[in-house]
């Protein structure tokens, strides 16, 4: 998803912002730093055994592991409208939380007909007194509560479908209706859904909130299988680019801490520390006497 993203302004640490493209690419080179390994490779299954170690599965490669994290990710659909797609992460966005502040003072449109469209719209009054909700040519499915909302703070709702995203560049300007109105729009805010990357999390047993597809973990992002953890924006985690990166930290410091305990358990670091004090020095050298 970071694609997307031409300009990420809540990432800490960049006060200029950033790109979503150079941040993934500033984070690689990091981890490479420290050993690191990358490999191009499309994952088909991954299976716990009875020993409680992973067989990751793909198409060109396959490991073994003790523990295993998914960052799998979402997918936001974007309105399957013609002049869209230029506008993705420009002028067309997909979390009010993320995006609002970019916008205020503009002429906003909510494209979608759920509870969530008129709770971005309402969200959008902090930043904007234009905002409009788009239905697409789809009947309102949201609650007798947010009706009496749209109401209550003259929401303009406009039923007809979309017919084209007009714009210059990746720069909004208008909305063509199949009516044949043309109506100044300078960003368009969806809330058409997700698609969960929650395949793998599936097939390997771990428990999935079915209303929302997202992996459910506990505090330490592990899920219901031992040792086969999540997270990102595949989790229930708002999803941001330092949210996700935090979760990255909060499961690998878990992870750690989960081999260390296994380590002391199996005597695995017994074995390692007896082949220290065969070959290597274990005690400090006395240099002088004080």
């Amino acid at each position: 998803m970071a694609v997307w993203e031409p300009d990420v302004q809540n990432y800490l640490g960049f006060p200029d912002g950033v790109s979503g493209e150079d941040l993934v690419a500033s984070g690689k080179k990091q981890a490479q730093r420290y050993g690191v390994q990358f490999e191009e490779n499309e994952i088909d299954s991954v299976v716990r055994d009875t020993s409680g170690c992973f067989t990751i599965t793909g198409k060109t490669n396959t490991h073994r592991a003790r523990k295993v994290l998914l960052a799998t990710g979402i997918f936001h659909i974007p309105p399957d409208i013609a002049g869209v797609k230029e506008c993705l992460g420009h002028s067309m966005f997909f979390c009010k939380d993320c995006d609002g502040v970019r916008v205020q003072g503009r002429r906003i449109a909510i494209f979608g007909d759920n509870d969530e469209t008129v709770e971005y719209a309402l969200g959008m009054l902090h930043y904007s007194a234009n905002v409009l909700i788009a239905l697409h040519g789809r009947k309102p499915r949201w609650s007798r509560q947010h009706a009496e909302w749209v109401r209550e703070y003259e929401l303009p709702v406009r039923s007809e479908k979309i017919a084209e995203v007009c714009h210059e560049g990746c720069t909004l300007q208008a909305l063509l209706f199949e009516n044949g109105e043309l109506v100044a729009v300078d960003a368009l805010f969806t809330t058409r859904g997700d698609i969960f990357y929650n395949e793998l999390a599936r097939t390997a047993g771990a428990k999935i909130d079915e209303a929302s597809g997202e992996i459910c973990t506990n505090d330490c992002l592990m899920t219901s299988v031992p040792g086969l953890y999540a997270a990102g924006c595949v989790t229930a985690a708002n999803c941001q680019m330092i949210i996700a990166a935090g979760q990255g930290a909060t499961a690998g410091q878990a992870i750690n801490r989960a081999l260390f305990e296994e380590s002391l358990r199996d005597h695995r670091l017994r074995r390692h520390r007896a082949e220290q004090l065969r070959t290597e020095e274990t005690v400090p050298d006395v240099i002088t006497k004080v």
